[in-house]
């Protein structure tokens, strides 16, 4: 029987459909290259190939739009109808979970899959992007570690799972070992996403803006290339460096620029424009129309379900732009997963519904009320998935409520935190200066 590039037999397929998927699993790894077309090109190369229809079933659920769900559902649903394998049927398992939104019970089924198969290269991605969105990333050092010695650097793709290791690394906080870990991932995929990204994570985080831009610079042929797909959320990373050093108008240039040119009309794409674009109001810009050309993009990307993180930023989109029939649906929605038996039904309860609220309350003036709702909920912050960095745009909204609704006492705590992680950052000092001017 056919293997796979790391060793993984693959039923049903013959040698073209098994090296259009070996080619597909990479640049879906790397973020790198038309995965889809090349996951497609397997399937029609060998229809009685599970993995072929298994993995663009993962590539439509992992983008967590809600779009692309139905989709998934009929690449599942075919895959199940095939002869499978051990793997496979353990990949059928966990993808089922996926399609509803279920990611804890996708890391049940590929935590213990991949003690069994260290090297299965997709379902590593699979659980490392499931976990982002459950607010577990910090999972993903563990997962690689127990992994990394039954990999090589004779193995193919040896880099990308180096480069998992150390985003995870990152969002575990060991940031001096995932800043090692990533740059040398990033000289051994010098095209993949995630050592670039988890570099930017480690300067974000570390305070070092003009180390960000320096390393941006440095390799940005790399990660801007149009065949990266991520490649707006390095941009966003870069405009946030230009922020933490005070320069808002590159920031905001970075946003009308690259950010909208490279923008994908993906939800957990479209944050990014969301997210940046908030930030920059907050220090004053005036966004214009800005609001009402993101939303149209938003439109029918987000259900109130499917992924936490990118309902509350196309509600923050809604909000801006003005367009209330919109944000009342969408929260009516998250109300409802709320009210459900689900596994997403507590983090939308505990934490979505009062985010949403609370950055309504501060779009309309009711800055007192913005603090009542976010200064809770910033402890389990978590939940929402995401990154620390994304995660960030909470924090600061609510320190700047605060400040706008004159609690001295919570605005200065609250930049007084900030200030002892970034002391170097102009944000930070921005806040502590205007929390010390309140009465």
């Amino acid at each position: 029987m056919l293997r796979d590039a790391q060793g993984h037999e693959l039923t049903g397929a013959t040698a073209e459909a098994r090296d259009s998927l070996d080619q597909a699993v990479r640049a879906f790894t790397l973020s790198y290259g038309d995965a889809a077309g090349l996951a497609e090109a397997a399937r029609k190369a060998a229809p009685a190939c599970a993995m072929a229809h298994i993995t663009k079933g993962w590539m439509l659920a992992l983008a967590n739009d809600c779009q692309f769900i139905p989709g998934a559902r009929a690449l599942l649903d075919t895959a199940r109808s095939l002869p499978l394998n051990e793997r496979e049927r353990a990949h059928v398992a966990a993808l089922t979970h996926a399609v509803d939104g279920h990611r804890a019970s996708v890391i049940r089924v590929l935590d213990p899959h991949l003690m069994r198969y260290p090297r299965d290269l997709l379902a590593h991605s699979a659980a490392m992007l499931a976990d982002a969105f459950r607010g577990e990333f910090a999972s993903v050092r563990d997962r690689s570690a127990r992994a990394l010695p039954s990999w090589s650097p004779a193995i193919p793709s040896y880099g990308i799972m180096r480069s998992f290791y150390g985003f995870g690394l990152e969002e575990a906080g060991n940031y001096a070992q995932s800043e090692d870990v990533s740059r040398e991932a990033a000289e051994l995929e010098p095209y993949g996403y995630w050592p670039h990204h988890a570099v930017s994570h480690v300067l974000e985080m570390t305070g070092r803006p003009n180390d960000g831009l320096t390393w941006m610079d440095q390799r940005q042929s790399f990660w801007s290339a149009k065949d990266n797909q991520s490649r707006v959320h390095i941009w966003w990373h870069k405009a946030l460096f230009h922020v933490e050093l005070g320069d808002f108008a590159k920031a905001m240039e970075t946003y009308d620029g690259p950010v909208l040119a490279n923008q994908r009309p993906i939800g957990i794409s479209l944050t990014n424009a969301t997210a940046l674009l908030w930030r920059l109001e907050m220090l004053g810009f005036d966004a214009g129309d800005r609001w009402q050309t993101l939303a149209k993009i938003w439109d029918g990307h987000a259900d109130g379900r499917l992924c936490l993180f990118a309902d509350i930023h196309a509600a923050m989109t809604a909000i801006r732009a003005g367009d209330g029939a919109t944000l009342d649906r969408l929260r009516a929605a998250m109300a409802r997963t709320a009210s459900e038996a689900s596994e997403a039904a507590h983090a939308y309860r505990a934490i979505g519904l009062p985010i949403v609220d609370g950055v309504t309350a501060y779009h309309r003036g009711d800055y007192a009320g913005a603090v009542e709702q976010l200064l809770p909920a910033r402890y389990d912050l978590w939940m929402i998935g995401g990154s620390h960095a994304q995660r960030d745009i909470v924090e600061w909204t609510l320190a700047e409520a605060a400040i706008r609704a004159g609690e001295r006492d919570v605005a200065l705590s609250l930049a007084n935190e900030r200030l002892s992680l970034r002391p170097d950052s102009a944000v930070n000092a921005r806040l502590k200066g205007a929390a010390e001017a309140l009465a």
